[in-house]
């Protein structure tokens, strides 16, 4: 099977049309870093990405709410859009985002996959029958068969050994949205054990836009976000180069939640249009929860993994419930806003964590939580403010502030500046920060983008942050410092791009009294050649090197690096993605991160150290308007090890091959 993907690849190389990565999924690539790749939040931004591509908002009818429903965009940005509506009334193409003068070239390619120019539809709901007759529906099934064998399931996991989902959704314009998710991971029983209604998880939802005063009504699994994320944020992620695209803005935005991913609400939401500028947002949510329980009954931990392979995992499901309600009081005349964001959290357990070790002896404890935040802010195509701050019940701070200026049509300049008080606690708070957690950290952020010539453009950013109490392997106050510098030129279909980042982390000696400086760093180059029609492809090459790092107790330099290039073929009903790379690091220190391409709303993202191949083939089949068939055979081979992973995701091989499945049916 290897064979005849290899062979498949370098026939695809000799073909003949060839089309690259749609220009959204090469944005992600370029922005997306370390971090970011081990981050599970980048999923859910990924499957935004792909509902909204399928789905793709109406420009003359999208408020700012909607338009930072898309996380590339700035203030300034969705500012030059809402102005140009009010100065020119309804576009008629999508050539008139030429005359956005806020929007470059690539932030023009990009929203153009994103939005439509449609008719005026109606303020109220439509009939009944007039959704039934005109609605469409879709209806997606994916299956994951892998060609090896899991220690798990042999002994330990409860279930078979395929990961697979089901997903039904219903729309009618941007007015209606109904959908079903149902989830299952390698390993979880199906219609056994505790999940006799079949899948593992399982998501109901249903959003009315546009009634009137309702601009967004949410039943079932939802979203919610808030401000700069203090109080909650379980929408998508703020990376650091996500930052630099969207120079620290605000967002409000209650959406239905249509992925796969555990971390929604469940109840109801609404967003009501008060008039004077004046909007209200109000939502209440009662689930069940995964948790780590003590031998008292009070929970050790709250779980968000979602897995429940195994009798141990399987008792921790649902041993929480939790019962969140708030909401927003936003006032917005022009470009200015001013909300007061809330939210209520009571769990039916009380949260008993260990508090032993020195950096979780500020870790959230209680059965009820409350956080109140002021966002504030003022957007021009020029010049925007954005920052909140954020009390919990204790009286414990959180603020963050940025500043963005478009100097000209050439360059723009960002600084953002943040500061987590140690003590602060939000069980749904998600804003920038370098430690991963909106606690313990206090620093500031300084970023540029330049385009010296239509070709040419430029991004950096230096980020220096610091943390007054313990953390995880680090005993003590400490300090990181993060800098990158990322071009791109980019003449007709050829796209050159390349990044260097330079970062310092602190960590305890052996001593356990002394703080370790370890510096590390990544770079990357790569080649892009693409049109509608034609042949194209991409060369990547991704190096790493930490020097002095911690090899099996002993301190040495560690290299890394990966050579890596796709390919895509279209022909009509046919269309076939490939890749190839061999990576070799000298540990896991200077490991590589991979981003490849997937069936619709399936992220993939390999975190690779040693010595290997990787490569993939996947193949798109459009059987007629309405059906699609994709498949996708990826194999990792290594050549440093007999055995792959640990624990019960244990494989007795040095090669690991999955096949991924993917039926969509539209009617």
């Amino acid at each position: 099977m290897r064979t005849r993907i290899v062979y498949l690849l370098l026939w695809a190389v000799l073909g003949a049309k060839a089309q690259e990565t749609r220009p959204w999924e090469q944005y992600l690539n370029e922005v997306m870093t370390q971090d970011d790749l081990e981050s599970s939040s980048w999923e859910e931004t990924y499957e935004l990405l792909c509902e909204l591509e399928q789905h793709p908002l109406d420009i003359n009818r999208a408020t700012r709410e909607r338009l930072e429903e898309l996380p590339f965009l700035s203030a300034q940005q969705i500012e030059g859009i809402m102005e140009y509506l009010w100065r020119y009334g309804r576009m008629e193409s999508k050539a008139e985002l030429q005359m956005i003068r806020a929007l470059d070239y690539a932030q023009r390619r990009l929203l153009a996959y994103f939005v439509t120019v449609g008719e005026e539809p109606a303020d109220s709901l439509p009939r009944l029958k007039d959704i039934a007759k005109y609605g469409k529906s879709e209806l997606m099934a994916y299956g994951r068969v892998p060609f090896y064998e899991r220690k798990g399931d042999r002994e330990g996991y409860l279930g078979p050994p395929y990961r697979h989902w089901l997903r039904y959704q219903f729309t009618y314009g941007e007015q209606v949205k109904l959908g079903l998710v149902g989830a299952q991971d390698a390993g979880e029983p199906f219609f056994a054990n505790s999940n006799r209604t079949g899948y593992d998880y399982y998501s109901l939802y249903l959003q009315l836009r546009n009634l009137g005063r309702v601009e967004s009504l949410v039943l079932g699994n939802y979203r919610v976000s808030m401000g700069m994320g203090l109080v909650m944020n379980n929408s998508f992620a703020l990376g650091k180069m996500m930052m630099l695209q969207n120079l620290g803005r605000s967002t409000y935005t209650l959406r239905a939640h249509s992925s796969r991913s555990e971390g929604s609400l469940l109840g109801a939401g609404a967003t009501i249009d008060m008039g004077r500028d004046l909007k209200w947002t109000a939502f209440v949510s009662y689930k069940p929860a995964d948790a780590t329980l003590n031998k008292d009954g009070t929970v050790a931990t709250i779980l968000t993994t979602g897995y429940h392979r195994t009798q141990a995992e399987m008792a921790k499901k649902h041993n929480l419930h939790v019962l969140k309600t708030g909401g927003s009081l936003r006032y917005a005349p022009g470009g200015f806003h001013l909300a007061l964001n809330g939210l209520y959290t009571h769990l039916d357990r009380p949260l008993r964590p260990n508090t032993n070790s020195l950096y979780r002896r500020h870790y959230p404890q209680g059965s009820d939580f409350m956080n109140l935040s002021l966002d504030y802010g003022y957007a021009s195509p020029r010049v925007a403010l954005n920052g909140e701050t954020a009390v919990d019940q204790q009286g414990h701070l959180a603020t963050i502030n940025a500043v963005s200026l478009r100097l000209s049509d050439a360059v723009s300049l960002m600084a953002l500046q943040r500061f987590y008080a140690s003590r602060y606690t939000s069980l749904d708070a998600q804003s920038y920060s370098d430690g991963g957690k909106v606690q313990n950290e206090s620093g500031v952020y300084l970023g540029l983008n330049w385009q010296p010539s239509q070709a040419l453009r430029l991004s950096a950013y230096t980020d220096y942050a610091y943390f007054a109490w313990a953390r995880y392997q680090v005993s003590q106050s400490s300090y990181a410092w993060d800098n990158m510098l990322q071009a791109a030129w980019q003449k007709r279909n050829w796209t050159i791009s390349g990044r260097y980042r330079f970062r310092v982390r602190q960590k305890d000696g052996a001593d356990k009294k002394t703080l370790d400086t370890y510096v590390e760093h990544r770079g990357r180059l790569s080649v892009n050649y693409g049109r509608e029609q034609g042949l194209g492809g991409r060369v990547q090459l991704d190096g790493g090197f930490s020097p002095r790092s911690e090899v099996g107790g002993v301190r040495s330099d560690e290299w890394g690096a990966m050579v890596s290039g796709t390919l895509a073929y279209t022909h009509s009903w046919l269309r076939l993605n490939g890749g190839l790379g061999y990576f070799h690091t000298d540990g896991y220190n200077s490991r590589v991160y991979l981003y490849e391409q997937g069936p619709l709303y399936t992220y993939s993202s390999l975190q690779l150290y040693g010595e290997g191949l990787r490569y993939w083939l996947m193949a798109r089949v459009s059987l007629g308007r309405n059906l699609t068939l994709t498949a996708k055979a990826g194999v990792t081979d290594y050549r440093d090890r007999q055995t792959i992973g640990s624990g019960n995701q244990q494989i007795d091989g040095s090669s690991q091959t999955d096949l991924d499945l993917q039926v969509r049916w539209k009617f």
